[in-house]
């Protein structure tokens, strides 16, 4: 059983406390956004949560007395509920000069990003965090974000040859099916799994999505979610979602846009510039918890999973969630984007930094030999900038496979 698990999340918060009047902590439901906040500050902050309906109702509906009422500082849970409080935090934050007065989180992003953005311009520090990453399980939560960089991947090796202890294939596919919610990953209860995630699906479209999309007939959103895990890591075919779904296709649009904006899927843009107007510029869908997208295609143990036909498709999402989260962990925007021309030569991750990219291939083997590793030759024709690059999959150690690629160990995630 995993305790006291500190998140990597943590030093942004407060830097960004020290820097802006007002911090709003966004995320999708259970990933441990009050949690974390409470827990920075100890007993130094007023704390309310509008999921209390009688605080809820006066805060909508006199958003100016419910400020006086507050104890500043102050943290105001799932703000979301109450858009008309912004233009009253914003009026309160400009009579003083001290920073950090207002720490807000939000469970979802729908229109509350658009009433943040437009009340509180210049005065708001917006960051996000997802489930429990391998770096904070593992106790690395001071990891710097991944990058197939080779100082940073020898700084790895380093660290993983003092545990000695790779992770195995068995533990890999443990944690994908596990998931990455802090409630799956610190009690570490495996017979509680189907029940956790059957209450959450249905909490977030009761409480999230239900009201927004004006949804009276829950089950379809329900079987649009699982047409939509089927479908983790290839690219979006909106024809062939709403043809399984029954429904439109602006439909399977605006619902997408709803997972992507709650945190519960990220849409992975193909990279081009305007030299490359040959590369394809369909996203790719992901589920950012593997756990969530376990449970909606019906894979009810690890084994099986690892087993099945979606064990490509769970180890690629895990691996690019996982990246995706060690750089949003650090209070930055992940600029990482996939690989695709119309010849069908695809990479499955590239990571832009500092104007160089860093591409990253996605294996399941362990053996070097058998990879298959083509290349990365086709990225020439960007004219841009080639990083290091990296093979992720279960190899034991590092393993160069050519002069700027290695096998990268999954476990250095």
């Amino acid at each position: 059983m995993v305790k006291n698990i500190q998140r990597t999340l943590r030093k942004s918060i407060l830097d960004a406390s020290e820097s802006f009047k007002v911090v709003l902590l966004t995320g999708p439901r259970q990933v441990g956004k009050t949690t974390l906040l409470q827990d920075v500050q100890k007993g130094s902050r007023s704390y309310v949560t509008l999921d209390d309906l009688n605080l809820r109702l006066a805060a909508q509906q006199d958003p100016a007395s419910f400020l006086d009422r507050l104890e500043l500082p102050v943290l105001i849970d799932e703000v979301q509920y109450a858009p008309d409080l912004f233009p009253y935090i914003k009026i309160a934050v400009d009579k003083t000069k001290r920073n950090g007065l207002f720490w807000l989180t939000g469970s979802q992003q729908f229109d509350m990003m658009k009433n943040v953005t437009e009340s509180l311009a210049g005065r708001v520090a917006i960051l996000h965090l997802q489930g429990i990453s391998l770096s904070e399980e593992q106790g690395r939560a001071d990891d710097p974000p991944f990058l197939p960089d080779l100082a940073l991947l020898k700084s790895r090796q380093k660290a993983a040859q003092k545990t000695n202890k790779p992770l195995t294939l068995p533990e890999v596919y443990h944690k994908i099916w596990r998931g990455s919610y802090p409630d799956m990953v610190v009690q570490g209860n495996d017979k509680n799994w189907e029940r956790f995630y059957s209450s959450y699906v249905a909490t977030y479209i009761q409480r999230d999505v239900r009201d927004y999309l004006n949804i009276n007939d829950t089950a379809t959103f329900h079987k649009f979610m699982q047409i939509a895990a089927a479908r983790t890591g290839q690219l979006i075919n909106y024809a062939d979602m709403a043809r399984d779904a029954g429904m439109s296709e602006n439909t399977i649009k605006t619902w997408l846009n709803v997972l992507h904006a709650s945190g519960v899927v990220h849409l992975l843009q193909p990279y081009f510039n305007n030299r490359t107007k040959r590369l394809v510029k369909t996203p790719k869908l992901y589920f950012m918890d593997t756990g969530l997208c376990a449970y909606l295609t019906g894979w009810l143990s690890a084994d099986v999973l690892e087993r099945g036909a979606m064990s490509g498709a769970m180890l690629e999402t895990w691996v690019i969630s996982e990246i995706i989260k060690s750089i949003l962990h650090h209070g930055r925007t992940p600029r990482v984007y996939f690989y695709r021309d119309k010849e069908k030569r695809e990479i499955d991750l590239l990571i832009e930094e500092n104007g160089t990219l860093y591409p990253i291939e996605i294996k399941k083997t362990a053996s070097v030999e058998n990879a298959r590793f083509k290349g990365f030759d086709m990225l020439e024709a960007l004219n841009t900038r080639i990083g290091h690059g990296g093979v992720i999959c279960m190899a034991s150690a590092l393993v160069a496979l050519g002069d700027n690629v290695d096998a990268i160990p999954v476990g250095y995630l």
